[in-house]
């Protein structure tokens, strides 16, 4: 898949009305301000453009650029770790992009990509440097136990561009909440499939139109849904009463497994997810974050 695919895929704009979901915690703030500005490194052309260099098509860059933080793993440890794809696209893709060129080589191109991307998109805001020693706090006081993607990004050095301290900042706020979201699913007893599925009708998606583009198969997906109607949590290609509370629940506990991340921001909340909003509004009007709004919608 080259770019112009990619863009095909998964940049169409959402027709119709959009649900607005009750999106206000602390915790949900923050997370929905970074996303595009941690995900600048896959979404972005700049970045495309230098996992091509190395021959690496769109979504072996998605995948190892975002996996190569675990360093020399087993493709299933990042597959695990992804969660809610099906864990084998991920390792084939995994394992097939390090097949193509070497950790240090994506580590950088990953790197390099997105600066140029965000200082296309932003240039050097001149409050750049205070933003991004509130996020470093938080980021400090995030803990990585249990959280493997996290735990990898950080382990790897700082960029000395502050544009690169940004995004890497971001991305580990963005890694630490996806982890913790994994672990509520997984102490939920909900596995990748039913957590796709949750998600997508919780806010308002086409069944299975979220979940089969993390490549579940059709009996993968009609089994989830089997299980979920079983549960109580599905009928009818809706989310029941008693679904829609696990959903709420799942995100709550999402939200708490943070908290230690958000309280480190405490009085600057407001005050830098308001910065990071128009920020991230800036990527999606140059094209490099998708225009739907519920593709910020997961954990």
């Amino acid at each position: 898949m080259d770019y112009a695919e990619a863009r095909a895929a998964f940049f169409g704009s959402r027709d119709g009305d959009v649900r607005t979901l009750d999106w206000s915690s602390p915790a949900r703030r923050l997370r929905d301000a970074i996303e595009p500005l941690a995900t600048i490194c896959f979404w972005s052309e700049p970045a495309y453009d230098a996992y091509a260099a190395l021959g690496l098509d769109f979504l072996q860059g998605y995948v190892f650029g975002r996996g190569c933080v675990l360093g020399d793993a087993e493709p299933a440890v990042a597959a695990a770790a992804f969660g809610v794809f099906e864990p084998g696209l991920v390792a084939d893709l995994f394992g097939s992009g390090r097949g193509v060129c070497s950790i240090d080589e994506v580590r950088a191109a990953k790197e390099r990509g997105t600066i140029a991307a965000l200082e296309e998109c932003l240039g050097r805001p001149d409050d750049l440097g205070e933003v991004v020693a509130v996020l470093r706090r938080a980021a400090e006081a995030a803990d990585p136990t249990g959280r493997a993607l996290h735990a990898g990004l950080t382990a790897l050095p700082w960029p000395e561009d502050l544009l690169g301290q940004l995004w890497h900042a971001c991305s580990i706020l963005r890694e630490h909440r996806g982890d913790g979201h994994l672990a509520v699913l997984v102490a939920a007893g909900v596995d990748g499939v039913q957590a796709n599925q949750l998600t997508e009708l919780w806010v308002g998606w086409d069944p299975l139109a979220y979940t089969g583009s993390r490549a579940w198969s059709p009996e993968a997906m009609s089994a989830a849904t089997g299980v979920l109607e079983q549960r109580g949590w599905v009928a009818d290609g809706r989310l029941t009463e008693a679904g829609t509370q696990v959903r709420r629940d799942l995100e709550s506990a999402t939200d708490r497994s943070v908290q230690g991340a958000v309280d480190a921001i405490g009085t600057d909340l407001d005050r830098v997810v308001e910065r990071l909003d128009a920020w991230s509004q800036q990527v999606v009007e140059r094209g490099w974050f998708p225009p739907d709004p519920y593709k910020r919608a997961a954990g």
